[in-house]
């Protein structure tokens, strides 16, 4: 019983290492050998049994461990520790710790009191106990390892593991180790602090007995978990500094710390941390830049990814933690530059920006000029890595420059370098880099260093008005140059010196100065002293100036391209865009506005995710900061002042599709209840403002953004529909007819509730419509009387009979009326001043309406001012006007009644199969059939109003289909060619004054001639034939832009309503794509786009003259033709089945530059994604290449052939052979 071990700690490390399981235990209790051969059978009973003698032994002395059967015992349980239960393996780990502390303080107290005798017997104690602690350990980590695994794999207690072992397995959460853990490394740190160099007398056995705890230590390193905690991970590197620092452990450590480095990706920023613990607490940073340098010299393999990236997040950490160590290795770092991991190279960045900021923040001599040259070699770094090969490192230039913006120190002239290499980084392939772009830029403005004088703001026109006033005073602070040029010019030097030879001979000691004389110089020499100092502070604060404006001019210079990044495909792109601007607008950089504008289309957004709703609600929050959110020391009532003014503003200089945009952002934010009802009242109170002079465009506004929100309520009108009447409608809308046509848009909105909305596929009851005598119906009709040859009462009419249709119950009626009265007047104006214009002018005044000439600025207009005489062309040309928009209108109304008597008769039908027919049906009248109602609208005589029972028995008799071939026979009959039709008689005459353009050859009479033949040619296909020629020629021949671009609209209208008509002559179509004027080709192109995806026209080989657009100097249009392609192949292969063609006309247009027909070609191929159609297409242009007659041509088939990726040996070959081919024919 009481046979000592002979221990050896060499042999039994190297058994240990190989196979745990080898080493040999015949001394174990009896107990425990029988169960060698079957270690299921180990109970905790039989293991308590055994481990409580050894327990209670080594806790009276230590040296108890050394007995045989102890030391076997314990080594045969930690050999199967996996069917051990957990509270077994805690009892020996609790057992060798205690045993170890004490035995540590048995030595500490021996060693102290120079015991030498006992020192080789504390050696042996310390190697048993340290080999079965590193043992225990290793047992501890396994189990913790297993429990993860063990839950996640069985979900169960013990799922998955069977028997003993499951069980045990499923107990291990009964057990945390933490706490044992720590402690054993508490002890681990006590022993290292021995003397072991007078118990260990060779290196090499101190090195054996330290790796006893320090394998162990980088073991728990390896468990993600245990580094997570903050009171392991401190303990571990405690063990670890002290090896290292007392005990030769530096080289052991460094090849750890590599190769954990390329094992364990948790582990980068723990080593980083530990070393800077090393350098700082144990003052040892040799082992941190011995570590650096082999890793700068390190080399990695290809396909080693986790390699190079879990050195870099080391990199970068220790760059953090401790720069001046990182900083000694920089030249030897710098060559992982060079590497081909781009993680690497976004290391070595992300480093050189945490050193130019533990730089710049040193204080007093810690500045040298070293340090300066430091810093500008890392920001030569910088700049250069924003020309990286890989987005990911341009990136990371981008964001380390975004964070050095915050510090203290500005560098300014690196701040303007990185403003440029930020604008040019906006035009980067990659969308990231563009993303960061905006980031820095939006960054350099919020922290610029131009505040110290003159505030914050950056509006280049104010910094150009300081700067030219700095040179104003420099100039007045030098010398006139009239002196200048004379001590240059008028002196002679050879003269000069015989003369001073002279006077010296004559006088050697110069006269004394008077006072006078001397305290002239002293003023002279004060004067000239402090003019010097004024003019030095002026050349500072020119320079200081220069600087803002050059840093504002770049600002300027990159503000277009990231207004043409709103338009990215990706959002995130976009946002950050939006956000740049509303950066630089709190800045008052003046192009904020241009790209705010530019924002608002983004309100269209579309997206399947929430990526589209992002966009749109980002814009919304873009706009309520910058335009509605008053400062919050405003009252209320100023706040809504400062509100409407706002959005009044919004509506200056703002486009028609700006003005679309902004209509549905406010329509949108209305709905959210983001616009309070004191702003309205606000609005309404500036529109109808009369006592007190404001400008045009302020009452114009406030009537527009009125209309806007009247779209998602349209009771903000109803409930000042009198201000309309009185503003819009009456004296002030006469003289500003712009301010009319947006009142007329305004009323439009009262019905525009159920616009829109539908209920199972059929739309939903209108709401009521107004008596034709209402008295905004009668003010709508005379706004179509003004007498005035403004351009802009087109503009009025057109909103005028629009709201007449959207708001009248008899609209054709009324317009009826306004047709004869206009007509009578046009007819009968040479003779004298019809009194229909008079009887329609006096129904329009009112008493109420103000007429004090000096109070209202918006009379001033001379071009609105109503003649006394207007000219008959003029008057002519609205008549038509009036005319053709009338027929569109009654067109639009015959479709509305069409679905008006197919919902009701759904209705009828619904109250039928409800029971309730047999009450609600009356005898079926012999009421009028509804073709005759319709045509008694079209004839303006209003029909007698039959009761709503009646209307419904006039349903129940007549089928959709009659209904619907009686809306068409009016339509196509009756309309224009009907006897009591009032508008069959203007088709003549439309189609005479077009026929004899030189007779009537006023330019507005032959425009609006055109376009209301086109409008009614939209009516009737018999009229479209007879006149289709006509229209053509016109098209082909009119010299008025406006006229062209009307005319191809119109046949886009025609194709849709008559395809067979103008299918056959679409060509004159495609020819517009090649117009002088852009307006023309853009609306040629909307139309085509419109008719081609909507199928409504068969493409016959001519898109290629839409591919040519491709190429076309307005950017618009280009744009335009790529939203076309991208949509077109979303069809039905629809860019492979028209390729060759749309080839064939690319490569024998002879205007298109072959590098511009290289880049049309590349972008259609992209289109071609199928293998099987590239193969067919390569084969058919193959097939080319014999018969092409010049060298351009067989290039064009050669660059199209290779960017089909078709794969054909015999095509390369081909290709390789085909230019001699050409060369013999030529």
């Amino acid at each position: 019983m009481d046979a000592r071990v002979n221990f050896d700690i060499n042999d039994s490390l190297k058994q240990y290492l190989s196979d745990p399981t080898s080493i040999a235990t015949p001394e174990a209790a009896s107990a425990l050998a029988d169960c060698e051969t079957d270690p299921e059978s180990l109970t905790s009973g039989l293991i308590n049994g055994a481990l409580n003698p050894i327990v209670e032994a080594v806790a009276e002395h230590p040296d108890a461990l050394t007995r045989c059967e102890n030391f076997d015992s314990l080594q045969f349980l930690l050999k199967y520790t996996s069917f051990l239960p957990p509270a077994a393996l805690s009892k020996i780990l609790d057992l060798v710790v205690s045993g170890l502390s004490a035995e540590s303080d048995a030595a500490h107290a021996d060693l102290e009191a120079d015991e030498q005798d006992a020192v080789q017997h504390h050696k042996q104690l310390l190697e048993m106990f340290g080999f079965l602690l590193q043992w225990t350990v290793a047992a501890v980590e396994t189990k913790a390892a297993e429990k993860p695994a063990s839950t996640t794999g069985g979900r169960g207690r013990g799922g998955g593991r069977g028997g003993k072992k499951g069980a045990a397995g499923g107990r291990d959460t009964t057990w945390d180790s933490l706490a044992q853990l720590q402690t054993a490394l508490d002890v681990m740190s006590k022993v290292l602090k021995l003397k072991l160099a007078r118990i260990f007398l060779t290196t090499s056995e101190r090195d054996t007995f330290v790796s006893l705890f320090t394998r162990p230590a980088y073991l728990v390193l390896e468990s993600e978990t245990r580094v997570k905690s903050t009171s392991i991970r401190m303990h571990v590197f405690k063990v670890l500094c002290i090896a290292v620092k007392h005990h030769g452990h530096a080289f052991g450590a460094q090849t750890s710390i590599i190769q954990n480095l390329s094992y364990f990706e948790h582990l980068s920023e723990p080593m980083a941390e530990f070393l800077q613990i090393l350098a700082e607490q144990y003052d040892y940073p040799q082992l941190t830049e011995e570590i650096l340098r082999e890793l700068s010299n390190k080399e990695f393999n290809n396909n080693d990814l986790k390699g190079p990236k879990s050195v870099s997040a080391f990199i970068i950490k220790i760059s953090e933690l401790a720069p001046r160590l990182v900083i000694k290795q920089m030249t030897l770092l710098a060559k992982l530059l060079d590497n081909e991991s781009y993680t690497l190279r976004c290391a070595i960045v992300e480093v050189c920006g945490n050193l130019i900021a533990m730089l710049s923040k040193a204080e007093g001599e810690e500045r040298s000029e070293n340090s300066k040259g430091q810093i500008n070699a890392f920001f030569d770094v910088l700049e250069e890595r924003f020309l990286d090969v890989n987005p990911y490192c341009r990136c990371r230039a981008i964001q380390v420059y975004s964070k050095l913006c915050d510090l203290e120190t500005k560098f300014p002239k690196r701040r303007q370098a990185a403003a440029e290499l930020a604008t040019r980084s906006l035009e980067d392939k990659s969308s990231n880099v563009r993303r960061n772009a905006i980031k820095l830029l939006g960054k350099l403005v919020s922290t610029h260093p131009f505040s110290v004088l003159h505030g914050g703001l950056l509006a280049r026109k104010a910094w150009n008005e300081r700067l030219e006033a700095v040179d104003a005073e420099m100039n007045a602070l030098k010398p006139p140059q009239e002196l200048q040029e004379k001590t240059q010019d008028t002196v002679d030097e050879e003269l000069l010196d015989d003369a001073t030879q002279v006077e010296n001979k004559e006088s050697s000691e110069p006269a004394p100065m008077t006072e006078q004389q001397k305290a002239a110089a002293l003023e002279k020499a004060a004067t000239e002293a402090a003019t010097s100092e004024m003019m030095n502070k002026l050349q500072l604060t020119r320079r200081y100036y220069l600087e803002a404006v050059r840093f504002i001019d770049v600002i300027h210079e990159a503000s277009p391209t990231v207004t043409q990044l709103l338009s990215s495909k990706n959002k995130s792109e976009v946002i950050e865009a939006m956000d740049f601007f509303v950066m630089i607008d709190a800045y008052k950089i003046e192009t904020s506005r241009t790209g705010i504008r530019r924002m608002l289309r983004l309100i269209w957004t579309k997206g399947n995710s929430d990526e589209g709703k992002g966009v749109q609600s980002h814009l919304i929050e873009c706009y309520k900061s910058l335009f509605f959110d008053a400062p919050d020391s405003f009252s209320p009532n100023d706040a809504a002042n400062y509100v409407a003014r706002n959005m009044i503003s919004l509506t200056f200089g703002a486009t028609p599709a700006e003005l679309t945009s902004l209509e549905q952002l406010l329509s949108t934010m209305m709905k959210e209840n983001l616009i309070g009802e004191l702003v309205i009242q606000k609005l309404w109170q500036v529109y109808g403002v009369q006592r007190k002079e404001i400008s045009r465009n302020q009452r114009r506004g406030a009537i527009i953004v009125l209309g806007m929100l009247a779209l998602a309520d349209p009771e903000i009108v109803v409930k000042e529909m009198e201000a309309c009447l009185r503003i819009g409608l009456g004296e002030l809308g006469r003289r500003d007819l712009g301010l009319a046509r947006y009142t007329c848009i305004a009323l439009r909105r009262i019905n525009a509730g159920a616009k829109g909305k539908e209920v199972a596929g059929r739309p939903a009851a209108p709401v009521a419509k107004l008596p034709n005598d209402h008295a905004v119906l009668v003010r709508l009709a005379a706004m179509c009387e003004i007498i005035s040859d403004s351009k802009e009462w087109f503009g009025v009419a057109e909103q005028a009979i629009g709201a007449i249709y959207a708001l009248a119950k008899h609209p054709d009626t009324l317009c009826s009326e306004v047709i004869r009265r206009k007509t009578k007047y046009v007819f009968t104006m040479q003779q004298s001043r019809p009194s229909s214009s008079g009887t329609s002018k006096s129904v329009v005044e009112e008493s109420t309406i103000s007429s004090k000439p000096s109070e209202e600025p918006e009379k001033a207009a001379d071009d609105n001012k109503r003649p006394t005489q207007q000219r008959a062309a003029s008057a002519m040309s609205q008549l038509l006007f009036i005319v053709g928009h009338v027929a569109i209108k009654q067109i639009v109304h015959l479709e509305v009644c069409e679905q008006d008597f197919k919902r009701r008769k759904a209705e009828r039908e619904k109250l039928a199969t409800s029971g309730d027919a047999a009450s609600s049906r009356k005898s079926l009248g012999a009421g009028a059939s509804p073709t005759k109602k319709a045509g008694s609208k079209k004839d303006g005589k209003p029909a007698e109003e039959p009761s709503p029972e009646d209307e419904l028995d006039l349903i129940a008799g007549t089928t959709e289909d009659d209904f619907t071939d009686a809306i068409a026979h009016i339509r196509e009959r009756e309309l224009l060619y009907g006897e009591q039709s009032l508008l069959a008689s203007f088709g003549p005459l439309a189609h005479e004054l077009c026929a004899n353009n030189t007779r009537y050859d006023d330019a507005t009479l032959q425009a609006q001639a055109a376009l209301c033949m086109a409008k009614l040619m939209c009516v009737s296909s018999e009229y479209c034939e007879a006149n289709l020629g006509l229209l053509l020629t016109i098209l082909e021949r009119s010299k008025d832009a406006i006229t062209r671009s009307n005319l191809v609209v119109a046949l886009g209208d025609m194709a849709v309503s008559f395809n067979h008509l103008i299918d056959e002559n679409t060509d004159f179509l495609y020819r517009r794509l090649n117009d002088k004027s852009p307006s023309v080709k853009r609306t040629c192109l909307m139309t085509l786009t419109f008719l081609i995806l909507a199928g409504q026209v068969k493409v016959k080989g001519q898109l290629g003259e839409m591919a040519k657009c491709l190429e076309d100097r307005d950017q618009r249009i280009v744009e335009m033709s790529r939203m076309f392609f991208q949509e077109l192949a979303t069809k039905d292969n629809a860019v492979y089945n028209h390729f060759v063609d749309m080839f064939s006309l690319l490569s024998s247009d002879e205007r298109l530059e072959e590098d511009g027909f290289r880049r049309v070609i590349k972008f259609l191929t992209s289109f071609i994604e199928k293998d099987k159609h590239a193969k067919q297409l390569a084969a058919k242009l193959a097939a080319r290449l014999p018969r092409c007659e010049n060298e351009r041509q067989w290039n064009d088939v050669a660059y199209a052939l290779g960017q089909l990726q078709h794969k054909d040996e015999d095509i390369q070959k081909l290709v390789a052979e085909g230019f001699r081919v050409v060369q013999a024919q030529t």
